[in-house]
């Protein structure tokens, strides 16, 4: 990856940090309710898998920390905030809210609230895939804790068995809510739970920009190339909460400290700036301008945006077989 697409993800991850930040004021400011899972510190997971994919091509869908995830796709972020905030111009009409954040145009398949709900979703998109003859990948990102949910195991046996153009992705932040991961999970290495399944893995630091994309680029190209699924582990951190409703106190101070000093932000920027590509000063003008533009574009359209109208609660509600809408049941 050159320097100058170094440069372009900076601005993209930094924008997606500053985005997060802001839904995490909005919601202390009670324009946002609901659960709100933000994704600060795991900028380079995202990025560095979509920046060896192909955005608004393949198919991606997560769990419920899927905001960043839906941007990266192409999803309008005023779009997204507009969602958040449960207004009729967000991407799921106000209906969805944080957990179910959807973009079909950008191939964005949702977020989704069940924890390894997306395993099989994915697994099914990916059998679409290859019944058309597309040349997609479908793209799936969880969390670790998901993968000790049994739809881990029966997708990823089918996946192997049909040999399906599915990337799983495990974001292992090391945590499940409050628990970490060597008190749940017998195998705390991910990628090796998939040895059972033959399918091949890797772990990479999802801390690092870099190694994220080298290792997502051999696991795209391997799956686009027609070879059946892989699976890829990135070792990363969430700097806030599981949730808004998490009061962070089982994590110790020295741990988090020494996550936060490899915050995978400041270490593409000090990489830039020590290439000359950038100063500090101009580091700081980039950041005020997204601030601004957040502020100026994002939340403006979202508080601006009309609520849901009440006539209308039941339009995007499939219920065409229902007893009771059919006037069948008493």
């Amino acid at each position: 990856m050159n320097i100058a697409d170094k440069k372009r993800l900076l601005r993209e991850m930094l924008y997606a940090r500053r985005f997060e930040e802001r839904c995490y004021e909005a919601y202390v400011e009670r324009k946002i309710g609901g659960f709100l899972h933000l994704y600060p510190g795991q900028e380079a997971c995202c990025f560095g898998v979509m920046e060896a994919a192909r955005p608004g091509h393949d198919y991606v869908i997560t769990g419920y920390r899927d905001h960043v995830h839906a941007i990266k796709c192409g999803a309008d972020p005023k779009e997204v905030m507009a969602e958040l905030y449960g207004k009729e111009t967000g991407s799921s009409k106000g209906r969805g809210g944080s957990m179910h954040i959807f973009d079909v145009k950008h191939r964005f398949m949702g977020g989704y609230a069940l924890v390894g709900g997306p395993f099989p979703l994915a697994a099914g998109i990916a059998k679409g895939i290859k019944l058309k003859g597309g040349d997609e990948i479908a793209i799936c990102f969880l969390g670790d804790a998901a993968n000790n949910q049994g739809t881990f195991h029966e997708s990823l046996n089918m996946a192997a068995v049909w040999k399906l153009p599915v990337l799983y992705i495990c974001e292992n932040n090391l945590y499940g809510i409050g628990t970490r991961i060597d008190r749940s999970t017998a195998e705390t290495d991910q990628h090796k739970r998939v040895s059972g399944y033959d399918i091949p893995s890797a772990c990479a630091d999802g801390q690092d920009l870099d190694a994220v994309f080298k290792a997502a680029k051999k696991a795209v190209d391997h799956v686009r190339s027609g070879k059946g699924p892989y699976f890829l582990e990135l070792k990363t951190y969430r700097y806030r909460g599981h949730s808004m409703s998490d009061s962070n106190a089982y994590r110790s101070k020295d741990e988090e400290k020494e996550w936060g000093d490899r915050d995978p932000i400041n270490h593409v920027r000090d990489e830039i700036i020590n290439a000359g590509k950038l100063t500090m000063e101009e580091y700081k003008a980039m950041d005020k301008e997204i601030i601004d533009q957040i502020e100026n574009e994002v939340i403006k359209f979202a508080e601006e945006s009309p609520e849901p109208v009440v006539a209308d609660l039941e339009k995007y509600v499939l219920a065409e077989n229902d007893p009771w809408v059919q006037g069948g049941a008493k």
